[in-house]
């Protein structure tokens, strides 16, 4: 039997777009369409998870249709928007927080010129979990790990995590190389720091024969409607 391939949705920002001359647009999908995107999984027998939920799934050990949600940054519009179509739907779902900018907002994006965007505190951060969904590690400060020294990798990767898990009281196994950025070296360090899986930005769907710590998603954009969310769901 061939191993299953799992898309794992990476969104951003959950809230309606900024206006057009403002950097990382295409990063907002307007709440509507989120909710309609989770509509259509439940539609087509997809059930929503979190990288903790569909460890089974990725490891080959469960077959089932489903399909894993993430959230880069911890932003706070994902807690107001997109929490409540989780919900409706009965679907769990992984958020990436930058563990330095919790209460704080996209300080890596705001020099390029993007807009303000509030970050969870750590009572939200708190109350994501206890809603059934999972936090995960996404650095310290949300920098560009192979432009960083082992050492400062290392300190960004295993600091989050500790942060993290004083915040929650309970154990972070998942990380998410901020831009995608990664190498072996950074790869073997988060192995290393404790971690069960670690995401990229590389396109493509999971499989249980992938690097644990390679795992492709696939981008969800503002512009992604019905059609194209579904191209982007069973493209392999």
């Amino acid at each position: 039997m061939k191993p299953s391939a799992i898309p794992i949705l990476l969104y951003h920002s959950i809230d309606v777009p900024p206006a057009s001359d403002k950097p990382f647009r295409s990063l907002h999908v307007h709440p509507d369409r989120f909710r309609s995107q989770m509509r259509w999984l439940k539609r087509l027998g997809y059930q929503g998870l979190s990288m903790r939920d569909a460890q089974p799934y990725l490891e080959g050990k469960k077959q089932g249709k489903v399909a894993v949600i993430t959230f880069d940054d911890g932003f706070l519009n994902v807690y107001q928007h997109a929490m409540p179509a989780l919900k409706e739907f009965g679907f769990t779902a992984t958020n990436y927080f930058v563990a330095n900018q919790i209460a704080g907002r996209n300080e890596w994006d705001i020099p390029k010129g993007a807009i303000e965007i509030p970050c969870m505190n750590a009572e939200q951060l708190r109350d994501w979990a206890a809603q059934g969904h999972e936090v995960g590690a996404h650095t310290l400060d949300h920098i560009y790990l192979p432009g960083a020294d082992l050492a400062e990798a290392e300190r960004q990767i295993a600091g989050s995590k500790k942060v993290l898990e004083d915040i929650l009281g309970s154990e972070v196994t998942n990380f998410c190389y901020p831009y995608g950025g990664e190498t072996q070296a950074i790869r073997d360090i988060t192995r290393k720091a404790g971690y069960t899986y670690a995401t990229t930005t590389k396109r493509g769907h999971a499989r249980a024969t992938d690097d644990p710590f390679g795992l492709p998603r696939r981008y969800i954009r503002r512009t992604d409607g019905g059609l194209l969310f579904l191209k982007r769901l069973i493209s392999l």
